[in-house]
């Protein structure tokens, strides 16, 4: 029986909740035109896997959360993803759909950096949002889900670097699902005009272990002509949590994304990261690691896709499959008409850590033109019996033997990512998720 999306909100229910919130009113056209379409638009179709039953229909929208006054005052938990000695920590912190602390330095708002929660940008700024809310990156009515987020967007953050600034310290997000009803449809724009650059880490956490809901996230990173933007982000929804996770990113003339992302969901998860390498010279590193345990299924695809001369994009994913997950890994490179001289590389690699654990790595190579270079290279595997024995004849458990296992196939990936605050954050993660 296939699981249909039946819509339990209309036109009222919207218009009151932009209303409510103080929406300037192009906000709130958006979100009527979505609601007309997404009834009528398909689902997403991610390769070799079928989310017909999947349940993206548990929906709450208005789960509040207290405010926080300081950040000791965050769980134990939490708080390993901040710096508490950082007294000019720049972060915003959303508890449920309330910001429950948001701190920025005095100097980055001199300089004129933006960092928000996506209700405050459109009060103080929204005809910057405007510009760039669903325009250049993700468009409404690509799926029945990128119009639900539109229509239902009930939280996220909003990032804007001016022309030549240089933010140094690395700006944060973190988005905590506290209530195991609440849902999640957060929307994230980071921005960095020409010749800036900036650091930017978002870490999601819930514990609605037993509760079923919902995570419907699109991310919009833009990066223009000679602007830098590392983005990271340690995903970690609970078991009960359906995700849909959309990062789309744009870079123009001589511009860089990176993209350090540590997939460490326990429910079943789409998660999609694609590039459009517009500019001529541009330059995109997508780096993803995963650890899957229990019964999720999740399809995560990494796409570039070429469009100006010159520009070089790397895809590298791991992940590690334990018990009875599964996980199809697509790699896509995609050189159009034009991008001469570009050069598209992949790769992806599984391994299974139980004969019930699959894995699926797709390299994919889309090239439309000739004067060009493209590798690719994939392989998914199970654990070598000689590296257990090995290790467990040395007095290690086999617990701790799948645990070095584990860390040592992970480790090309995490050596690499450019952040260092994820990096020890994803460590964190997986730590918890191995045991």
């Amino acid at each position: 029986m296939t699981v249909e999306t039946k819509l339990p909100y209309d036109k009222e229910y919207i218009s009151q909740f932009s209303t409510e919130h103080n929406e300037p009113e192009w906000m709130k056209s958006l979100r009527l035109q979505a609601l007309e379409q997404a009834d009528t638009l398909p689902m997403p179709k991610p390769d070799k896997t079928s989310i017909r039953r999947w349940n993206f229909n548990t929906f709450q929208h208005t789960a509040k959360g207290e405010e926080i006054h300081s950040l000791e005052d965050l769980p134990e938990e939490i708080q390993v993803f901040v710096d508490l000695e950082n007294k000019d920590q720049n972060i915003v912190i959303q508890r449920n759909q309330t910001v429950a602390y948001k701190s920025l330095s005095s100097k980055l708002e001199e300089q004129g950096v933006i960092l928000t929660d996506i209700f405050t940008a459109m009060q103080e700024h929204s005809d910057l949002l405007q510009r760039y809310y669903m325009k250049d990156a993700v468009q409404i009515d690509e799926n029945r889900l990128t119009a639900l987020h539109t229509a239902l967007m009930n939280g996220g953050v909003f990032v804007y670097v001016p022309k030549n600034v240089v933010v140094e310290e690395p700006l944060q997000s973190i988005f905590w699902q506290e209530d195991p009803k609440a849902s999640s449809f957060n929307h994230v724009i980071v921005v960095a005009e020409q010749n800036s650059s900036v650091t930017y880490v978002e870490n999601y956490i819930s514990h609605n272990e037993e509760e079923e809901t919902v995570a419907n996230i699109v991310t919009e990173v833009i990066a223009n002509d000679n602007a830098k933007i590392s983005f990271g982000a340690v995903d970690n929804f609970a078991s009960g949590t359906t995700a849909y996770i959309n990062r789309r990113g744009v870079a123009y003339r001589d511009a860089n994304i990176d993209w350090a992302l540590g997939q460490m969901n326990d429910g079943n998860t789409v998660s999609e990261n694609i590039t459009h390498l517009v500019g001529d010279n541009s330059v995109s590193n997508a780096k993803t690691v995963t650890v899957g345990r229990g019964s999720q299924s999740q399809n995560f695809t990494a796409k570039i896709v070429h469009f100006g001369q010159q520009s070089e994009g790397y895809i590298l994913q791991h992940g590690v499959m334990k018990d009875s997950a599964t996980s199809v890994f697509n790699g896509i490179g995609k050189i159009e008409h034009g991008a001469t001289k570009s050069n598209a590389e992949q790769e992806s690699r599984v391994l299974m850590l139980s004969k019930d654990a699959r894995g699926d790595a797709n390299p994919i190579l889309l090239i439309d033109e000739d004067d060009v270079t493209a590798g690719h290279a994939a392989s998914v595997g199970r654990v070598d019996p000689m590296q257990l024995y090995y290790l467990m004849s040395r007095g290690i458990s086999r617990k701790e033997a799948e645990r070095l296992i584990i860390h040592g196939f992970l480790a090309p990936v995490v050596n690499q990512l450019p952040i260092e605050t994820v990096k020890s954050q994803l460590t964190e993660v997986i730590e918890r998720k191995v045991y």
